[in-house]
């Protein structure tokens, strides 16, 4: 297979109340190209926020962002904000919601995704295939994320049209003859990151046409990237690690409660300050019993024998959260007498 990536250059500023498809067009005529069957069209989710008016006043990143937004992940705090992984309203998990300020045209703006990604693809799909005369046509709406075990950022994607956006393997020989069994290439995701390389984040070109796929272009609209969505039962990651042992503790990230109780710092931060936060989540509505907290141990104090055993191994759970282990030295059945929790600092 030889594929070929072109860069569709000289689109305008896209503004809102622009006709998105008539431009991609437009664009794609000054540079010489005429759409032809087995096609893929990939389109920055910005131009296609931008056309829409999907539009919020900068001011109001944190409350726009919570709008856009159906769960928290994970959640840190910067000092000067927070930092948040979401499940977005556009379908994927991100950061922020996908609420950018980057490249958004001369306004202090901020954008916001597609609500339905794929019904933008079809849309655009459906106009250019009738101006061009063609059946089959792909276009995806790409955008920017991160991913887990991994530094950098890479393009994947957002919405579809036209394409095959999973190639299942499974049951199918690999190169020795072994039966694959679990092996999908994500093909939508693939071809929105191979764009990218010709659009890059800066140079103002919104969108790539790459040629040399026709073999996953179908004739319909296809499944739609929403299809390669991994959230609910499926998802092995729904929470960040400390935010899933603080949701057991009943402290949910992005919450008041979470958010009053204390938030993990993106920069390092003392031991002491862990501790205490740990401390604060385990004993979150447990209001008799007392805590003594010291470099080295955790005193945990009450009347009732059982809650002084409740609450320190609550606290224990909660100080594996902050990078600590905790083990209880003990359990006195005196009144009033405290329940030690020994620490080890382990990162």
């Amino acid at each position: 297979m030889t594929l070929e990536v072109i860069p569709v250059t000289g689109m305008p500023e896209v503004r809102s109340g622009d006709d998105l498809a008539a431009l991609l067009g437009a664009a794609l005529t000054r540079i010489g190209l005429a759409l032809a069957d087995g096609d893929v069209l990939v389109v920055s989710s910005k131009v296609a926020s931008k056309a829409a008016g999907l539009t919020a006043p900068a001011a109001g990143r944190s409350s726009v962002i919570a709008a856009q937004s159906r769960r928290v992940v994970a959640e840190r705090d910067t000092g000067a904000a927070m930092t948040q992984v979401v499940e977005a309203a556009a379908g994927p998990v991100m950061a922020a919601a996908g609420v950018d300020a980057s490249n958004t045209g001369p306004e202090d703006e901020l954008l916001v995704l597609p609500s339905d990604p794929d019904a933008v693809c079809r849309e655009v799909r459906d106009r250019l295939c009738a101006a061009a005369g063609v059946t089959r046509l792909a276009i995806v709406l790409s955008d920017t994320a991160g991913r887990p075990w991994r530094a950098g950022q890479v393009d994947f994607a957002l919405g579809c049209a036209g394409l095959v956006v999973l190639d299942d393997l499974a049951g199918t020989p690999d190169a020795d003859g072994r039966t694959l069994s679990v092996t999908a290439r994500a093909l939508a995701d693939e071809v929105a990151s191979a764009a990218d390389l010709v659009k890059g984040k800066a140079a103002g070109i919104p969108a790539a046409l790459l040629r040399g796929l026709g073999d996953v272009v179908v004739e319909g609209p296809g499944a739609g990237a929403r299809a390669i969505l991994r959230v609910g039962a499926g998802d092995w990651f729904a929470y960040g690690w400390a935010e899933a042992v603080r949701a057991a503790l009943g402290v949910e990230p992005g919450t008041p409660l979470a958010h009053r109780l204390g938030v993990a710092s993106t920069a390092p931060e003392p031991v002491r300050e862990r501790i205490s936060r740990a401390v604060a989540v385990a004993l979150h509505g447990l209001d008799t019993v007392g805590v003594d907290v010291g470099e080295h141990e955790v005193l945990v104090t009450g009347p009732d024998p059982v809650e002084r055993g409740i609450a320190a191994a609550r606290v224990c759970v909660a100080l594996f959260g902050e990078g600590v282990h905790g083990r209880i030295v003990g359990v006195p059945s005196a009144p009033g007498a405290g329940v030690r929790v020994t620490l080890t600092h382990t990162r």
